[in-house]
């Protein structure tokens, strides 16, 4: 999935792959559908470290934003001379482009995932530092023409435009309002004060308070969908402040609800927000 990962459009092929992985005992047309429980045993078992969602392929679907966030990424390191990616994840996105500066820098948290990211990208001359995505940014004052960050957690506006070189762009996509509460709200009840957070009204605001221009400003609203019971426990696992705390035992009732209603409709349907913002610092 486009993080929760960019994957393949909505097709009639992914849900007949998810078919086929949601029915392993035999061929034929005495074939038995995965049961209840080992649906929740896969979504359990599988490796959530990393962010990387090929493991969803076949099982759930989430179409791309249409100014294609990795092609724009490339683009921009490619003209960059001092490139700082924050909260990179596990490399996965930033490692995609072909070209970086002489000067290229990656920050994340989690240490799995700092781990994931050094093997990833250090043999690409990208220089991975655990950081606890809180001010200050280790990084001395106008460090950085380029500014990078995909799906972060926390936008710390003052941060980015202090490591920013005066003309230095941010350039960045990210979640916006309300993204995936259908899937959300399922298991949590209805969550309105949440619901306003991430708009990109409120983070353009913030960035011009910080002395950024906001020079693009770009929104999409996306379909997702989800064709087992075991994607969604991998996604809770994942994605853990989608539905914090999360866990099978926990939360048994709302999963056998959830499985019952994609066994029912076919799928579950939800909608993902995600803007690209660009803003600039003056010279």
């Amino acid at each position: 999935m486009e993080n929760a990962g960019e994957n393949a459009p909505r097709n009639s092929a992914a849900r007949n792959s998810a078919a086929r992985n949601s029915a392993p005992h035999n061929t034929g047309e005495n074939a038995v559908r995965a049961s209840y429980e080992e649906l929740i045993a896969l979504g359990a078992q599988a490796d959530v470290t990393g962010w990387d969602f090929s493991w969803l392929e076949g099982r759930a679907t989430e179409q791309r934003p249409p100014w294609g966030y990795s092609r724009v990424l490339a683009e921009r390191l490619r003209e960059a001379r001092a490139s700082l990616d924050i909260q990179t994840g596990g490399g996965e996105v930033l490692a995609e482009a072909g070209h970086f500066p002489s000067v290229a820098v990656a920050t994340e948290s989690w240490p799995p995932n700092v781990a994931h990211a050094t093997r990833l990208l250090h043999p690409k001359g990208v220089v991975v530092v655990a950081d606890p995505d809180e001010p200050p940014l280790p990084f001395a004052d106008e460090s950085f023409d380029l500014v990078t960050s995909r799906h972060p957690a926390t936008v710390w506006w003052e941060e980015i435009a202090r490591v920013l070189q005066p003309g230095g762009t941010y350039t960045a996509q990210h979640v916006g309002p309300a993204s995936v509460f259908e899937l959300i709200e399922f298991f949590l009840g209805p969550q309105p004060e949440a619901r306003r957070g991430r708009h990109p009204d409120d983070e353009a605001d913030a960035a011009r308070a910080a002395g950024l221009d906001v020079v693009n400003l770009t929104t999409a609203r996306l379909r997702i969908e989800i064709f087992d019971v075991a994607a969604v426990v991998y996604l809770l696992r994942k994605v853990i402040w989608w539905v914090p705390g999360f866990t099978v035992e926990r939360y048994q009732d709302r999963l056998r609800d959830m499985h019952d209603h994609i066994e029912r409709e076919g799928m579950f349907v939800a909608h993902s927000t995600r803007h690209l913002v660009e803003a600039q610092r003056p010279r």
